[in-house]
């Protein structure tokens, strides 16, 4: 473990140690991509001249997805990176389109033809 390692180099002071709290918990969940919500939302994706990309990770979807409710989460459109540290950063080039993409999926969900 990294504090025992640590502790064993220390030259002074007392010996470190960590206390271990959980700040949240997003349960991990799979929507299936037959599913009409990941089905629209790839048809808009596409619709925007951008590539469809499926892929499994910690967002705020997990929360409904854990629960049997269908649920993506999309881009907002634009250009980032560094997700989640002090160097992430984002250009809002185009990022409109994420934002209209976002309507579409909605009105196809509702029905709006």
């Amino acid at each position: 473990m990294l504090i025992s390692s640590l502790n064993n180099i220390r030259r002074s002071g007392a010996p470190l140690s960590v206390d271990i709290q959980m700040i949240g918990d997003r349960p991990s969940g799979h929507t299936d991509p037959e599913e009409s919500l990941v089905q629209r939302a790839m048809a808009a994706t596409v619709h925007f001249d951008d590539k469809p990309e499926l892929r499994t990770s910690s967002t705020d979807s997990n929360i409904p997805i854990s629960i049997g409710i269908p649920a993506i989460t999309l881009d907002g459109g634009g250009v980032g990176g560094g997700p989640h540290s002090l160097d992430e950063w984002y250009l809002n080039k185009e990022g409109y389109k994420g934002i209209q993409r976002v309507f579409l999926i909605v009105a196809a969900q509702t029905g709006v033809e």
